[in-house]
């Protein structure tokens, strides 16, 4: 059963207004989180998120500059997986 925590409260920090999300986490993280108090947990979240924010708008940036089509991604995703399954087929016989 997942635990529902707000991790983040309406705070006003350097001048930026924060909002609060609410997150579910498995019983067992829960268990773990509340053993150590002493960590700002909602700060761990906090910066997990920026940093995967972050990766996002690089993609995105990336994504935007690319000629490929919808097609031609979808293609090169196939071709990917095929060869990733050809490579380790050869582990499981």
């Amino acid at each position: 059963m997942s635990k529902n925590i707000n991790m983040l409260d309406n705070i006003y920090l350097i001048g930026v207004n924060m909002v609060s999300i609410t997150l579910s986490i498995p019983q067992e993280l829960h268990e773990l989180i509340k053993k150590h108090n002493e960590i700002r947990w909602s700060e761990i979240a906090r910066r997990a998120m920026w940093d995967y924010a972050n990766k996002l708008e690089l993609l995105d940036h990336i994504a935007e500059k690319s000629k490929l089509t919808e097609k031609d991604v979808m293609e090169l995703d196939r071709k990917i997986k095929k060869a990733v399954h050809k490579h380790y087929r050869k582990y499981t016989k």
